[in-house]
């Protein structure tokens, strides 16, 4: 981990009480969903405002960053690439059309081409990323210049897994650790910050939205 890319974080902030490999850990299927009915459906609103679903006047494709069987869109794009640790999720995702089962805590690095989506979305995973600069940096990468970002959590996780930092703060928090995690990688327009799901009953739904600079 690059020291500076994290200065200002508390030592420890990334790191889990879970440290082995997480191939072991995801190496069986979950074919459940982790959020509820409520905050799916935010999930599909949020895209379908972004206009990167199958609805947008514009065919597109969308990178599902640490996906599973399913992807919530309410109407899939064009071309949906879903990357994920377990091979089995992976192929039961109907939305699917080209799938990749890659770990980004042993690699940041996306194996796509530069400017090759035109949206990258990652929900209710981000927490799990020991060194989500570096794999953010290489969303820009791997994004089309003004490209969108759509980063979305709850408040549920697999506790030994997610980092220590997000399980020692709150919602409101965590908003603002991913968009300076956003910030830092140099390649977003500045993240906004927003609570998708009315207050009350039911699973939370934060978005952090940004877009890939265009120089």
């Amino acid at each position: 981990m690059e020291a500076d890319l994290y200065a200002g974080f508390p030592p420890g902030f990334f790191d889990r009480s879970d440290d082995g490999p997480d191939a072991r850990f995801y190496d069986q299927p979950r074919l459940v969903t982790h959020i509820d009915d409520g905050a799916v459906a935010a999930v599909g609103r949020l895209y379908a405002e972004l206009g990167i679903d199958g609805d947008a006047p514009r065919p597109a494709r969308v990178l599902d960053l640490m996906s599973s069987w399913v992807s919530h869109f309410r109407t899939p794009p064009a071309e949906l690439v879903v990357l994920g640790m377990n091979p089995e999720e992976l192929a039961a995702n109907p939305a699917a059309t080209d799938r990749l089962v890659h770990d980004l805590n042993a690699d940041p690095r996306i194996p796509l081409p530069d400017a090759d989506v035109d949206a990258v979305v990652c929900c209710v995973s981000i927490d799990y990323l020991t060194r989500p600069i570096e794999v953010l940096t290489d969303v820009g990468r791997v994004l089309r210049p003004g490209g969108q970002l759509a980063v979305t959590f709850s408040n549920r996780c697999f506790p030994t897994k997610a980092v220590r930092g997000w399980l020692a703060t709150d919602d409101e928090q965590h908003g603002a650790v991913v968009a300076e995690l956003v910030r830092r990688t140099g390649r977003f327009t500045e993240p906004t910050v927003t609570l998708r799901t009315p207050p009350g009953p039911g699973d939370p739904l934060h978005a952090v939205v940004a877009t890939r600079s265009t120089v």
